[in-house]
């Protein structure tokens, strides 16, 4: 596939005059009408930041959560074009909509090294539409704001949030113009392709998050190949409730219950679970909170954390390891009472020695929540779910088309 390199040296070094589309992943968390989590915007910033100084007019498009395809203030770009601007030190013109004619006209005025943020490319039901001539047509529109091929219009795609997602600013656009893939997309296929390839070992793997039946595919995929796989946060209960023991209220799925049998059966001592859990009543930052052992959580009470002890193993279990990957936390650590075992985890992780890398979502949020170096972790991915279906084996839509030529 083609990358940003080919695209600026194909203008002899400049983008002087042209419009370039970046599909960037900018689907961060919001709260009061300002951005709570900054880590995406932050890795978007490479890409731009190299189109502006080619002299490219840059139009970025992105999502943010998931409106029902039309437009709700809730879930507006605007609050992220600010912080893009902040963060990237120059202005940023932001639309209104995606593709109607204020939008064309903004693109049309665009000078070079300027950039534009379209609103929310999810406003538009032909986003994420099931129907290909529908998403086909948006994605038309979008790449007439760039002035087609002719005028020398361009896409790149740098959101890995997004890829394994068929949807039209993500897939179809890179069918309509030349299209290129950009550098964090680039950098995130590489580092996921160690781990999929013939990885250093030892090689574990730290899964936690609310559900199996979330990871299920991904579990399917990694067991015959790590050394250890270290199960934690809310998925922990259904494997503990697997190996006969009561949960409490804890969170249960148990029309998964004879999966995680199956996985304890064909993995042996490769699973790791935790040994003693952080338990609460109720969920709260103020929670009274009890630490057990993992096989006697009473009723009444729901397990929020892994405990020390828990935590200890993990991180023996990580010591020397030379491939890791981390998804998913180990207890709810947006609230203090239940953060100990996601923080003492991830700094393990980051002691492993060896590769580590964080995928994406709540993960990568957590470290950040949590005060933790950003630097002392190999890689952190913007993408959880591509992540994951990378790991899987599964196709990304958004990357496949890339390779089309």
């Amino acid at each position: 596939m083609k990358t940003l390199d080919d695209l600026i040296k194909h203008g002899g070094g400049a983008l002087n005059g042209r419009r370039v589309l970046v599909r960037s992943d900018l689907n961060v968390p919001l709260s009061d009408g300002g951005v709570t989590d900054d880590g995406r915007i932050r890795a978007s910033l490479p890409v731009l930041t190299r189109l502006v100084e080619a002299g490219a007019r840059v139009i970025v498009a992105a999502h943010l959560g998931r409106p029902k395809g039309a437009p709700d203030p809730a879930y507006s770009l605007s609050p992220v074009a600010d912080r893009l601007a902040q963060l990237l030190g120059r202005p940023v013109d932001f639309a209104l909509d995606t593709v109607g004619e204020s939008e064309r006209l903004l693109a049309t005025e665009l000078k070079d090294g300027e950039v534009l943020l379209l609103e929310n490319v999810r406003f538009n039901a032909g986003e994420t539409s099931k129907d290909d001539a529908e998403r086909h047509e948006f994605a038309r529109c979008l790449g007439f704001l760039t002035g087609g091929e002719d005028e020398g219009g361009a896409f790149v795609e740098d959101a890995f949030g997004a890829v394994h997602r068929k949807h039209a600013s993500v897939y179809d656009i890179a069918k309509l113009l030349p299209h290129y893939v950009g550098d964090l997309v680039r950098d995130e296929l590489a580092v996921l392709t160690r781990l999929t390839g013939e990885p250093e070992r030892p090689y574990v793997v730290v899964l936690g998050g609310s559900k199996v039946s979330d990871k299920l595919a991904v579990i399917e995929s990694l067991l015959p190949t790590v050394d250890r796989l270290l199960v934690g946060g809310g998925m922990c209960f259904t494997f503990l409730a697997a190996q006969g023991h009561e949960v409490g209220d804890s969170l249960l799925e148990p029309d998964q219950i004879e999966n995680c049998k199956r996985f304890l059966d064909e993995a042996g001592d490769k699973i790791v679970l935790p040994t003693d859990i952080v338990v609460a009543r109720e969920l709260s930052a103020d929670a009274s909170t009890q630490t057990i052992p993992a096989a006697e959580i009473p009723a009444g009470t729901k397990g929020l954390d892994i405990g020390p002890e828990s935590v200890a193993a993990f991180a023996a279990a990580l010591a020397g390891a030379q491939t890791v990957f981390w998804n998913g936390p180990m207890g709810v650590f947006e609230l203090a009472p239940f953060a100990a075992g996601t923080k003492g985890v991830a700094e393990a992780v980051a002691a492993s020695g060896g590769l580590s890398v964080v995928g994406g979502g709540d993960s990568a949020a957590a470290v950040r929540a949590l005060g933790l170096d950003v630097n002392a972790f190999g890689h952190i991915s913007t993408g959880g779910g591509a992540s994951l279906e990378f790991l899987e084996g599964k196709e990304l839509p958004g990357v496949a088309v890339l390779e089309e030529v």
